[in-house]
């Protein structure tokens, strides 16, 4: 197996030397989320799941000769992609970092991507960037994702609305990339299926005050309002409006807007509201729930199973490598995310590192069934979803 190579190897090997005895060496990866921003409520789950796969590998003491794993947060905001591509800057040059679990809104991520990964040659897995504008981006093979591209959930949310009956809408969106990709999606696709949208408007995040928009909205008319934003910020301000002002009683929403945070903070008037969040089913999933509710995490939390499962990829692609490098890791993800190998689930890590060290070959399963599509898009499926006595109650899986 090939020796790790950090630049600080000769400096802990003084230290080892100094102290009597062999000290393990460290791996840094980054975890960028939005700590705050239009998703803090959802981005601690996240970030605590992803470390969850962390822990379990650094656990085992298996990891590359019993190498650890240091997981290094940083605040990609969501929205401001200067702040995110100087924390991914950061995360490279000071801290040392290898690989990115993140980002997650899909307009920081393509910013990370461009002006930061491609430029030092650092992997990055999304659990969360779903514009599908990612599917044909360049990304010298660094940029992977977990979650599904947003052109199939357009075409889920579409199918769902016409199979309820639903044939008239209007439509907001949160204006940047995953809004407006979403929006277009969805648009082409309910079009396509005989829908009509009356209005497909975009909304700023950040405002206190949405009646202007709703009033527009309103105007417009349709059997619902389709909300195509975020639970912590415009996407919730628009619902709120909407309710209170009587223009809209009745949702569909996408996945940036689930959240237990906006139950509470709708209450009843969310019951019968519809959506569709990237989820799955199955063995994995059902092992990611046991495990992670073993070990304190929220495991039903949106995107909480992506995360885990981004983490578990990039420390299985090291293993797989013999190293932990950037440019081994974004040179072995598909090799451990998809087969042929001995599939992996949730809990079984080290099983997975076991293999990889003896030479084998294992086929990633994780949370999600993954299955990666090549660099920059995953296969996947998603959750419909209705709110019923306040709580998201499964429709089915598409």
């Amino acid at each position: 197996m090939k020796k790790l190579l950090l630049a600080s190897a000769a400096g802990m090997a003084l230290t080892g030397a100094l102290t009597g005895g062999a000290i393990a060496q460290e791996v840094k990866f980054g975890v960028i989320l939005g700590f705050t921003g239009p998703i803090e409520s959802l981005t601690p789950h996240m970030a605590d799941s992803a470390e969850l796969a962390f822990k379990e590998i650094s656990d085992s003491g298996l990891f590359l000769d019993g190498q650890t794993i240091t997981p290094v947060r940083a605040d990609s905001t969501c929205v401001d992609s200067s702040a995110a591509t100087a924390a991914a800057e950061r995360l490279i040059t000071s801290d040392g970092i290898v690989g990115i679990m993140g980002p997650d809104c899909s307009g920081v991520t393509m910013a990370v991507l461009q002006n930061v990964a491609m430029a030092n040659g650092v992997p990055l897995i999304s659990p969360s960037a779903t514009s599908p504008g990612f599917t044909t981006t360049e990304s010298n093979g660094l940029f992977f994702r977990t979650a599904p591209s947003d052109a199939r959930q357009g075409a889920v949310m579409a199918d769902v609305l016409m199979e309820r009956g639903i044939t008239s809408v209007a439509v907001t969106y949160t204006n940047n990339d995953y809004g407006k990709g979403l929006s277009d999606a969805f648009a082409e696709s309910y079009a396509a299926a005989g829908g009509s949208i009356t209005i497909n408007a975009p909304h700023e995040d950040g405002k206190g005050d949405y009646s202007a928009e709703v009033g527009a909205l309103a105007s417009a008319g349709g059997d619902l309002l389709v909300v195509f934003g975020y639970s912590d910020q415009g996407g919730a301000g628009i619902m709120i409006n909407a309710i209170e002002s009587g223009a809209f009683d009745t949702f569909a929403m996408g996945d940036g807007m689930y959240s237990d945070a906006l139950l509470e903070t709708i209450g009843s008037d969310l019951n019968g509201t519809i959506g569709t969040v990237p989820w799955s089913e199955g063995e994995g999933t059902e092992a990611f729930a046991a495990f992670a509710t073993e070990n304190g995490v929220n495991a039903e939390s949106s995107y909480t199973r992506e995360s885990y499962d981004a983490a578990a990829l990039l420390a299985l692609a090291a293993q797989a490598a013999g190293e932990a490098t950037s440019a081994g890791i974004a040179a072995n993800i598909l090799n451990v995310a998809n087969a042929p190998g001995e599939p992996i689930m949730p809990g079984e890590l080290a099983k997975g590192l076991e293999i990889l060290a003896a030479g084998g070959e294992i086929d990633y399963v994780g949370a999600t069934n993954v299955e990666l599509i090549g660099p920059g898009e995953a296969a996947g499926t998603y959750r419909e979803y209705i709110v019923e006595d306040g709580a998201f109650t499964t429709v089915s899986f598409r």
